[in-house]
């Protein structure tokens, strides 16, 4: 069997050999065996059911929580040659119907569907009737309602195991503490399933974690050396999200901002751009999350605090999928704190839940103060012991300066006391540096004890000291709603002078943003082979933009780089470089060694190709016609064109040649109802067959810009 499997992996897949546990797990479920997964973002999950699936007779059945990671997975498989399809809300009733009979037929092999439709009688009657190889369910974590991704339809899906005893079943997950694993097999009823718990540990990704200072300013000295690089910046809030978004578009960095506030087609629009489009920046809530399948996401940074380690595992799991180095950088500060715990305190759990969440937040602070590795105190949450420092984590690489911050904490602690507890850190600062404003002076806090005390300290050095207070638990902030500090039980020994405290030192700021432009994930390419990697992708791009699929999807930036490196002359030679199968070395392989020999120019960029098409349609030629100029599908100038229209580069009279009543016809059909325009699958059935889809999406391109203005 495991003979056989490695035949696939390599004809199909273009891998020599299997990672990990991988050819374990497949052996176990290509012989009919159930599957419990639990394997790091990027550990190849998704090899883990798609090569069984070859290897058993009869339809696959992959449950999946969103429609991009269905899309995704289609688009790739289909590149490889395999029968692939998802059955999904954006499909009309018509190619619902030519789907199922396609799978009646036998003639797709791997079928993609949300756990909503699986559950549903009828899809599970359809089913029954036909041959089943696998059941894979993948993101099997949201069947937790301890979770923050928790499905209630992942619940149901514990009946595939009555309704097909004899077919194998495989659950994945790449965030499962042990509770969260007891809830998926109970849950889903794997009791006889066999365990494979790989390590949490992600070896490709720089962990840094830095004080907030001028968040906006450290922000862009993190991206300075990463211009071409796509990435994330995760925030708090949604207006965050929006204000950060539109200050990096300032500054020369392509980004787009993504929340749950956002108009779904405008989400769907910018996801599909970040997973389509090169050096892309996505600004976003953590409502940008499952589903994220680039594999090419060099950086992941947080400006605000995640709310467990969980998240934060998760949140950075999307960079580096590829297996090429990838950084997690995130400025963190005493206000994250504050805002997360009055989130916390406001929030509908009870009294059990809150504790918690609290206790998962308090986690999240000691990494961040941490002074040991961030990697080993990462993987001690996940129950996973890393004997030696890891190397490759700020504190490894820089080293962590501390100081004795005894005599300075206890100052501190006084000053929160003899005011009252109810003050916030600016204030008491200000009362520790003696300063004379008219806040101190209202409350008499001249007068204190406590008050000039800290002159030895600098302001930045009494914030810094006030955070690791709250991080280790000796102050906490207040609940009501004010952010003013108290004290905690745990201090009194520190008070009384039974112990003594050690706490890190805040490297400068300038110090901090030097560093960081070192990393493995910004030095990836080197200088001299900065041109040939461009036409590379160069290359790359223009293929995607032919095949309507994300650039990724073509060749991984992992494969990319072996070809630049190991340097192909022949078919066979490039055959032997990995994620290069058969089909993709029939397609491609020529175009690259002709790359790779110097025979050719580098393709036009994406805009310039964009650009082209703009003037081809202001000239009057047909999507067909620019089709054919472009040598490119017309599905994808239709795409094209709907996004130059959006942006207000083309008219629509320009775009479309329709008969005047037939594009009355259509623009009524978005415009009848009322708040937001109804999706181009609401209205597609309308016009099966007397319009193409394109036509749809320029249409409600044009009329979502104009509501916009």
């Amino acid at each position: 069997m495991l003979e056989q499997a490695q035949r696939v992996l390599k004809d199909i897949f273009g891998y020599d050999s299997f990672r990990g546990r991988q050819g374990a797990i497949i052996e176990r479920v290509a012989s009919g065996g159930d599957a419990l997964v639990l394997m790091p973002t990027g550990g190849g999950k998704s090899l883990c059911f798609q090569v069984p699936a070859l290897l058993r007779d009869g339809l696959a059945v992959v449950v999946s929580p969103l429609i991009a990671l269905m899309d995704d997975q289609v688009a790739t498989l289909e590149e490889l040659g395999v029968a692939a399809a998802a059955l999904n809300s954006t499909l009309s009733a018509e190619q619902q119907r030519d789907l199922a009979a396609r799978i009646k037929r036998g003639e797709v092999k791997m079928l993609y569907l949300a756990p909503e439709r699986l559950v549903q009688p009828r899809m599970l009657s359809f089913l029954q009737g036909l041959n089943i190889a696998l059941f894979a369910i993948d993101e099997a974590h949201c069947v937790s309602q301890w979770g923050h991704d928790f499905r209630p339809e992942y619940l149901q899906l514990g009946q595939l195991a009555e309704m097909f005893p004899d077919v194998p079943r495989i659950a994945l997950t790449a965030t499962a503490d042990k509770r969260t694993r007891e809830e998926i097999v109970t849950r889903l009823h794997l009791q006889n399933a066999e365990r494979f718990l790989s390590s949490f540990d992600r070896p490709n990704i720089f962990y840094r974690i830095v004080p907030k200072e001028q968040p906006r300013k450290q922000l862009l000295a993190f991206l300075a050396e990463r211009r071409s690089d796509a990435g994330i910046v995760y925030c708090l809030s949604r207006k965050k999200v929006e204000e950060v978004a539109a200050f990096l578009s300032e500054q020369g960095f392509p980004a787009l901002p993504y929340h749950a506030g956002l108009p779904n087609d405008l989400r769907a629009f910018n996801q599909k751009r970040f997973l389509n489009e090169e050096g892309l920046i996505m600004v976003a809530t953590v409502a940008f999350g499952m589903g994220i399948d680039k594999p090419n996401v060099r950086f992941v940074a947080h400006l605000d605090l995640p709310k467990s380690l969980e998240a934060y595992y998760q949140e950075t799991g999307r960079g580096g999928r590829d297996g090429l180095p990838a950084d997690a950088w995130m400025a963190y500060g005493l206000q994250d704190v504050v805002m997360l715990k009055q989130m916390l305190q406001n929030s509908e759990g009870d009294e059990r839940h809150k504790r918690l969440e609290q206790h998962k937040l308090d986690a999240m602070l000691s990494l961040c103060e941490e002074t040991r590795c961030r990697r080993q105190t990462l993987l001690a949450y996940f129950d996973e012991d890393m004997p030696e420092p890891c190397g490759h984590c700020d504190n490894c690489v820089d080293g962590v300066q501390t100081w004795d911050a005894t005599e300075p904490a206890r100052q501190a602690l006084s000053a929160i006391f003899r005011t009252g507890q109810r003050y916030g850190v600016g204030h008491l600062v200000d009362v520790l540096l003696g300063k004379d404003n008219e806040k101190v002076r209202s409350f008499g806090h001249q007068h204190l004890s406590v008050y000039g005390v800290g002159k030895a300290l600098s302001e930045s050095e009494w914030r810094s000291l006030f955070r690791q207070l709250v991080a280790r638990g000796l102050a906490d902030v207040d609940h009501e709603g004010y952010g003013g500090l108290r004290l905690n039980d745990s201090c009194r020994p520190l008070l009384k002078g039974e112990v003594t405290l050690e706490l890190r030192r805040d490297l400068k700021p300038q110090v901090t943003a030097k560093t960081t432009s070192k990393s493995p994930a910004s030095q990836l390419v080197r200088g001299e082979e900065r041109e040939q990697w461009e036409a590379l992708r160069a290359l790359r791009r223009k293929l995607a933009e032919e095949h309507g699929v994300p650039p990724y999807v073509i060749f991984p930036d992992s494969t990319l780089l072996e070809m630049l490196r190991s340097q192909p002359t022949t078919l066979a030679e490039m055959a032997r470089v990995s994620g290069v199968g058969a089909r993709k070395l029939e397609r491609y392989g020529d175009a690259f060694l002709e790359v790779l020999g110097g025979e050719t120019e580098a393709p036009k960029a994406v805009a310039d190709v964009r650009h082209e098409l703009i003037t081809l349609a202001r000239a009057g030629m047909t999507p067909l016609q620019i089709a054919g100029q472009l040598q490119c599908s017309e599905k994808n100038v239709y795409t094209m064109l709907a996004e130059a229209i959006g942006k207000q580069q083309l008219s629509l009279e320009q775009a479309l040649d329709l008969p005047e009543e037939l594009m009355g016809e259509v623009q009524d059909a978005f415009l009848d109802g009322e708040g937001e325009l109804p999706s181009v699958a609401e209205v597609a059935e309308l016009f099966a067959g007397r319009v193409p889809e394109g036509v749809l999406y320029c249409v409600r391109a044009a009329l979502q810009s104009e509501f916009e203005m």
